[in-house]
């Protein structure tokens, strides 16, 4: 396994739509694995096929189980060509994207889906999500239509930037602070956030 670079927002392949795969194969199989290993040290919960520059249906998702709340179970999927046939019922939670990094939005999605897809083994999966595993799944289809989760923001107000934890010692942290403050400018730009605000 290797991990993989991930694409930024401002990439073009981030705004494509992805092809669906005819069949499962064993090259598949290793970007599936490699996608895995590269949400987990990112880390995420989700990541999806144009998030890594590759343009094909394919998502890997891994929610940690008691993650959004007591109790849930540890969900791990892989889907191919996945696609939402059913949808109900609304609700707003605050969403981020390893494609976006340091950002937050509040973002209205489904609260319960069914997911129709294709498993590595190459037969049919059928997959019921409610609350945060709908929200991960919904999140990482949306970037196979070349869908972030910022288009999906309705008030702009919400979208956050959300403050670095990682500490760096030495000379290397002059050169980030400013590499981070033009990641940062071009990001709000292509967020639709005023540079100044």
């Amino acid at each position: 396994m290797a991990l993989l670079e991930i694409v930024l927002e401002g990439d073009p392949r981030l705004r494509q739509k992805a092809t669906r795969i005819r069949t499962v194969d064993d090259g598949l199989r290793k970007l599936a694995a490699d996608m895995h290993e590269t949400m987990l040290d990112a880390p995420g919960v989700g990541l999806a096929a144009p998030q890594v520059g590759i343009g094909r249906r394919l998502i890997v998702v891994h929610v940690p189980a008691d993650y959004a709340e007591q109790g849930d179970p540890e969900t791990t999927l892989t889907l191919v060509n996945p696609e939402i046939i059913k949808a109900q019922g609304s609700v707003v939670g605050q969403e981020g994207c390893l494609s976006i990094p340091g950002w937050v939005g509040d973002v209205p999605r489904a609260d319960a889906i069914t997911v129709k897809a294709i498993g590595l083994d190459n037969r049919p999966l059928r997959i019921k999500a409610h609350d945060f595993l709908a929200r991960v799944l919904q999140h990482e289809i949306d970037h196979l239509d070349g869908i972030l989760y910022v288009d999906r923001v309705e008030d702009k107000a919400t979208l956050l930037r959300v403050p670095d934890d990682e500490e760096v010692e030495g000379p290397v942290v002059d050169e980030r602070e400013e590499a981070g403050r033009e990641r940062e400018r071009h990001q709000r730009e292509a967020l639709g956030v005023g540079v100044g605000d």
